[in-house]
């Protein structure tokens, strides 16, 4: 059996299963309104914990009704640059609340429909999509996982896959991404909320005047959403600066549902 083992428990969220869930816990005492009959994707950060899990647990928290059968994580490469994109193909992804089994046929399948889909070793260190594993391990414990880093990719050709996964109402799509990265406060406030207004309005030209690590994925979710007439809501948005309250070097967040 081969195991997806984590590589950035302990640094970016708790390696200790208590500690971890009391952290989880403590994030989903607070209340957010979910408006959405169904929800397809959510867009949510891939920070420390401390700096997001917050806003990641808010979306999480409003999909724990529909319990997914399938979570399908989406999130750049961030440590290796190659063409296309990578699928987890191992047995089970490990988290400190328990392992979660990967669906090794439905990735399969992906791999054999989509040519632009490999496998590459080198993604095994990636933190994109490894901080959106304890969150899907607590608010939907019988779920299975599927890994998708991508690295140059088009957001058109990777749209075809989002669009396919999206049908199946027992799919959540994840598309992991933080925004802008070390400016002031004032400058990464101005480019986020041009992310933000892109999200919402669904409107590719604002989305472009804004930078997020994950905006392939961004656009490519936004694309679907625009052709089957989904609905974009924002939850909430944050900085760096609000845990560490240095103004100089700042990183955004935010956190928004696809759906109807």
């Amino acid at each position: 059996m081969s195991i997806r083992k984590t590589v950035v428990a302990g640094s970016f969220y708790p390696n200790e299963k208590k500690e971890l869930l009391s952290l989880i816990k403590s994030f989903s005492k607070i209340e957010t309104q979910n408006s959405f009959e169904h929800i397809n994707a959510i867009i949510t950060p891939h920070a420390g914990f401390i700096y997001s899990g917050n806003l990641a647990n808010k979306s999480y928290f409003l999909c724990s009704e529909q319990n997914p059968k399938r979570v399908i994580v989406v999130g750049p490469s961030h440590h290796v640059y190659f063409e296309g994109s990578h699928i987890c193909l191992d047995d089970e992804y490990e988290t400190p609340l328990g392992n979660i089994q990967v669906d090794t046929e439905f990735s399969k399948d992906l791999k054999e429909k989509y040519s632009f889909l490999n496998i590459n070793e080198e993604c095994t260190f990636e933190h994109s999509t490894e901080t959106q594993a304890p969150f899907i391990k607590y608010h939907f414990p019988n779920a299975k996982i599927i890994e998708i880093i991508y690295g140059n990719q088009d957001f058109n050709t990777l749209s075809e896959l989002i669009a396919e996964v999206i049908k199946d109402k027992d799919n959540l799509l994840v598309i992991s991404t933080d925004l802008s990265h070390f400016y002031s406060l004032e400058k990464a406030k101005e480019l986020d909320l041009n992310c933000i207004k892109g999200i919402e309005k669904k409107d590719m030209s604002i989305l472009e005047n804004s930078e997020a690590c994950g905006k392939i994925g961004i656009k490519a979710i936004l694309k679907i959403a625009i052709s089957k007439s989904l609905n974009a809501k924002v939850l909430d948005y944050s900085t760096s600066c609000d845990v560490t309250n240095d103004k100089s070097r700042v990183v955004g967040y935010t956190t928004a549902l696809i759906g109807k």
